[in-house]
């Protein structure tokens, strides 16, 4: 039997995010996230990056999951 955080585990990706600002950094450019994910937003200089996952990544794959940069937008104030 496979406890919860195994199960959690099993459901995660490394993913690679591209593109965006040349000021980003290298550690916020690597992450773990749902192996189902599309999308993700990354909290950088009052505002967010936001990557979507690239259509010829696949999940099953050994190699990171590749994110390209889509837009950027502000912190509403």
């Amino acid at each position: 039997m496979t406890s919860s955080s195994e199960n959690v585990i099993e459901n995660m990706i490394e993913a690679v995010l591209v593109g965006g600002p040349n000021d980003l950094p290298v550690t916020a450019r690597t992450q773990r996230l749902p192996r189902d994910g599309q999308k993700v937003k990354i909290h950088h200089r009052g505002g967010y990056e936001h990557f979507e996952r690239d259509g010829g990544s696949s999940a099953t794959s050994p190699s990171p999951v590749v994110f390209r940069w889509t837009t950027r937008t502000r912190v509403a104030e």
